[in-house]
């Protein structure tokens, strides 16, 4: 379980100094490991950078669900977008860890199909969720994933005008109208 204490610590590391401020070592130090075992899990930073990101997708989103009373497939969405949002906490080191990713692939075209990959897995998760609904699915989880992007960046950057309370009204301002929309064509 190395491996998984390594990718623990860059996550944390990664998190809080940035790629370009991790060292191997501190990482090491950090997992209780030798810098020696972290080579030879990963060839580089970007190998590390993009093996955080999996690993930390693949612990990502508790479930909080919280009943709404609304329909099952709209409580759905409503805990998928929850989980999405750097809400203080686990989501808010993993949407610094997308971030981390977005500067570095923009600027190290080897990572590009890291970013794609993990992209076409949300994508995916909302596509479906949306099945139930009779909508353009692809579409619609593409607008939501645009909108959880575009108002998440502003929550986590602590942009006063855009606090997580209102980038989660505004989300769903969106969304209950595509909703509602796809509803009243049924």
């Amino acid at each position: 379980m190395s491996r998984e204490r390594i990718l623990d610590a860059a996550i944390e590391r990664i998190a809080s100094d940035g790629i370009d401020a991790v060292r191997i070592a501190r990482i090491a130090m950090d997992a209780g490991v030798s810098t020696a075992l972290v080579h030879y899990h990963f060839a580089t930073r970007e190998a590390l950078l993009a093996e955080a990101l999996e690993h930390s997708f693949e612990h990502a989103g508790d479930t909080r669900a919280v009943d709404t009373g609304e329909p099952p497939g709209v409580q759905r969405l409503r805990d998928m977008v929850e989980q999405c949002l750097p809400l203080p906490g686990e989501q808010e080191k993993d949407w610094v860890l997308w971030v981390e990713l977005w500067l570095r692939a923009v600027r190290h075209p080897e990572l590009r199909p890291t970013a794609a990959h993990l992209y076409a897995r949300m994508h995916a998760w909302f596509v479906e969720a949306l099945e139930e609904f009779d909508c353009d699915a692809d579409r619609l989880a593409d607008r939501i994933l645009a909108l959880i992007d575009g108002y998440g960046v502003r929550a986590l950057l602590g942009d006063p005008g855009m606090p997580i309370e209102r980038a989660r009204e505004e989300i769903w301002l969106v969304l209950e109208q595509d909703l509602a929309h796809v509803t009243a064509q049924q």
